[in-house]
């Protein structure tokens, strides 16, 4: 199968890099700077430079032939407002013009779903989010939103709490449960998770919780 990975040079997008080329996918990212990559997966992949902002890079990235993207964009305080949405935003178009159909991406724990079990826990991570990640939250939800808006596409989420380092266990759990502020997990288990889901119709259209 032929992907596009964008956030490939993050602590996320890295680990879906590799674990793409382990699984022997055929991978294309869009990355501003190909320094930032690995030298060894230079050797391996196609490299577009580029900004997600900008429509026709995004079209770049989705060259013919390809069959699903893994979105791994991260979002810090100095990232310019709503930047996953819209970056999903070119994406979603472009996946209808060239008739792409999978998309998983890596929301945020703190966007509340309607089949989630809600509790105080759930809420408390939330309104923390809301006042002291407001970028992040606010544009992980906006994302969400706006998925929700193109059911013709075959998009599946995960919504990580916490991540840090750590190695890939490959056991984890995914669903609705409860959770609260402590939950975690790995860069690699979620973007194990993720690269498993570009051929597994489990979740589709559901973007789970994932946390060990």
């Amino acid at each position: 199968m032929k992907i596009t990975i964008f956030g490939a040079t993050g602590a996320l997008g890295s680990e879906c890099l590799t674990q793409a080329l382990d699984a022997g996918y055929e991978v294309t990212v869009l990355v501003r700077s190909a320094s930032k990559l690995p030298a060894d997966s230079r050797q391996q992949i196609k490299v577009v430079e580029g900004d997600g902002l900008n429509a026709h890079d995004v079209d770049q990235a989705l060259g013919e032939g390809t069959e699903a993207i893994l979105f791994a964009i991260g979002v810090d305080k100095h990232s310019p407002e709503d930047l996953c949405t819209e970056v999903t935003r070119h994406i979603l178009r472009a996946m209808v013009n060239s008739n792409i159909r999978r998309l998983v991406w890596c929301g945020g724990g703190s966007t509340l779903v309607e089949e989630d079990r809600v509790t105080f826990g759930a809420r408390m991570v939330e309104k923390i989010a809301q006042i002291f990640m407001p970028l992040r939250h606010y544009d992980k939800e906006h994302q969400y939103q706006l998925l929700q808006q193109h059911p013709e596409i075959d998009w599946i989420g995960v919504r990580p709490l916490q991540m840090r380092k750590g190695p890939k266990r490959g056991r984890y759990r995914l669903g609705f449960d409860a959770f609260n502020g402590l939950s975690v997990i790995s860069f690699a288990d979620c973007a194990h998770a993720m690269v498993k889901m570009l051929e597994d119709d489990t979740w589709l259209s559901k973007a789970p919780i994932i946390q060990y």
